[in-house]
């Protein structure tokens, strides 16, 4: 699998963020049928998002006449959101309790957001990690403690201050809090900076599977299931899972907690061009296998439950013609 990570992480390096009038640019390409420029908006640079979505403009380029897609490196979810909103990128990849806030004005978003969905993808696992020299047993125990909680405006932000509102702590008064991307948060962990951290993404996250390796029996992860209960009363899209051991090489299997992905557009986007971006992310689903195996998780079954989150026109028009697969 090194090899196809390594040819993503070399085509992302290589792409240029078109990030003026996206969303109009492409809107208007798709309904006049002329084509144009896309852009991804994904995630950190160790995340699994900036994998998957460099892999998706790839399949895009070549195989969609007339478009030339690139994947930008953002903070994540709600970033992602406000960019596919506002124009400035044209696809997003979310969190579900993210798109869910953003549908709903709630949450990091003051009013109701323009958005649909694609297709729901695959989940995305809360993975809490610590070090063993900080004491640190449980998410009440970081209180005083150097916390990582995600980049600003990030899927995992909003899902560290959840966690630590559960368990009875305030996020700006009872942690210091270091609002970092995953590079700068596993390098704090790695000099000492940090006690412990909070990531939200796909298995296995680069950049975690780094810190492991390099903090061999120095970190630890947290289990997640006492805590489930707290977070299903803010949103029922939280699921109790259990991280197998093999993930990433620990001696025991970790209790934690799941989340869906999304793939958004703003709910102008040409119906058509909505149909074939669709079809891409399933019709060579195996190309993005190649570049991350999460994508073995696209399931074009359950790929309409979006929830709330309402189902683009031509998302649904894809999958009418697909029912049988």
């Amino acid at each position: 699998m090194r090899r196809p990570l390594r040819l993503a992480a070399g085509l992302l390096a290589g792409m240029v963020a078109l990030v003026s009038c996206g969303g109009e640019r492409a809107n208007n390409a798709g309904n006049n049928g002329t084509g144009g420029r896309l852009t991804i908006a994904t995630g950190n640079t160790t995340g699994v998002f900036y994998v998957l979505g460099g892999g998706y403009a790839q399949v895009i380029n070549q195989n969609l006449t007339g478009y030339r897609a690139t994947a930008e490196a953002t903070g994540g979810s709600v970033e992602n959101i406000n960019r596919v909103v506002s124009g400035q990128s044209d696809i997003g990849l979310t969190l579900a309790d993210t798109a869910y806030d953003a549908i709903n004005g709630s949450g990091s978003f003051t009013t109701k957001q323009p958005i649909v969905a694609l297709a729901r993808i695959y989940t995305n696992h809360t993975q809490v990690i610590v070090t063993t020299a900080s004491g640190i047993n449980s998410i009440e125990d970081m209180k005083g403690k150097r916390i990582g909680t995600g980049s600003p405006k990030s899927g995992t932000e909003v899902i560290a201050i959840r966690l630590l509102k559960a368990a009875g702590l305030d996020p700006d008064k009872d942690v210091k809090r270091q609002k970092l991307a995953l590079p700068e948060t596993t390098a704090g962990m790695k000099d000492g900076q940090l006690d412990g951290m909070v990531w939200s993404g796909g298995f296995p996250t680069a950049g975690v599977k780094d810190l492991l390796s390099s903090m061999k029996g120095k970190v630890k992860f947290l289990d997640l299931d006492s805590y489930i209960p707290a977070m299903q009363k803010i949103s029922p899209l939280y699921q109790p899972e259990v991280m197998s051991k093999d993930v990433y090489g620990t001696a025991n299997d970790t209790k934690g907690m799941g989340v869906p992905n999304l793939v958004v557009v703003r709910n102008t986007m040409s119906p058509d061009l909505e149909q074939k971006l669709t079809a891409l992310l399933f019709d060579h689903q195996a190309d993005l296998v190649k570049v991350h195996p999460e994508a073995k998780n696209y399931d074009i079954k359950t790929a309409q439950d979006t929830g709330v989150i309402p189902l683009a026109a031509g998302a649904k028009t894809y999958y009418a013609a697909h029912k049988s697969s």
